[in-house]
């Protein structure tokens, strides 16, 4: 079993505690540090190397937000999962499409949270289409039509097989299911994934998602 390293990073120091305790009793996951405010974050990272990073989006000197887009705009960077009050919030939006890899709300079962940074861990980012949906509906009209524009810019340097599986990661499909639903293999599917990534400098499914939503051209 690979152990996961994570930074927790909350203002709240009850939070924090909170946290350190349910995330520490997972025999897979060490608590690697912890931070109070976001700007402690870059040299926090740099300091402990985790794997995922468990940001608080609201704290006084520097938001999650700021924390998540500077953090991701690093080579090798860890993995960001943003923790919030409201599910629906153009913060978190502005987070995902920074890169972060998902959220989970700060009521949500300790299981659920552990989960949660386990998937991110292993690739799978969290995010469901359900709530993808409810945050671009969420999301300011004043830069949609902006959005929309460069989306459709990004979609069309695809070819087409690319085109075809950025379309079923925007449905929250998996590997699997985008195997079986475009008959190759999950290997296959795999690599168009990586191309597209790499074709489009984003990073991570989440992004690839967002930008087809973007698009206006999911069914």
């Amino acid at each position: 079993m690979n152990t996961i390293r994570l930074l927790l990073v909350d203002d709240d120091p009850l939070v924090r505690s909170g946290l350190s305790f349910m995330m520490g009793g997972a025999a897979d996951i060490e608590i690697v540090g912890e931070a109070a405010d976001g700007g402690e974050v870059a040299g926090l990272v740099d300091r402990t190397r985790p794997d995922v990073v468990l940001m608080d989006i609201r704290m006084p000197t520097m938001d999650g937000l700021t924390a998540t887009e500077r953090l991701r705009a690093c080579k090798d960077a860890p993995e960001v999962v943003v923790l919030t009050t409201f599910h629906a919030d153009d913060q978190v939006l502005r987070a995902l499409r920074a890169g972060a890899a998902g959220f989970v709300l700060k009521d949500t079962p300790p299981a659920q949270i552990i989960e949660a940074v386990r998937r991110v861990a292993a690739g799978d980012p969290v995010l469901s289409p359900a709530v993808t949906r409810q945050l671009m509906s969420h999301a300011a009209a004043s830069d949609r039509d902006v959005r929309s524009e460069r989306a459709n810019q990004c979609i069309g340097l695809l070819n087409t097989r690319e085109r075809e599986v950025a379309i079923e990661v925007g449905r929250g499909k998996s590997n699997a299911d985008i195997a079986a639903e475009l008959y190759m293999s999950v290997a296959t599917v795999k690599t168009h994934v990586s191309r597209i990534l790499t074709k489009l400098d984003l990073n991570n499914r989440v992004q690839v998602a967002l930008m087809v939503h973007d698009a206006g051209v999911l069914d």
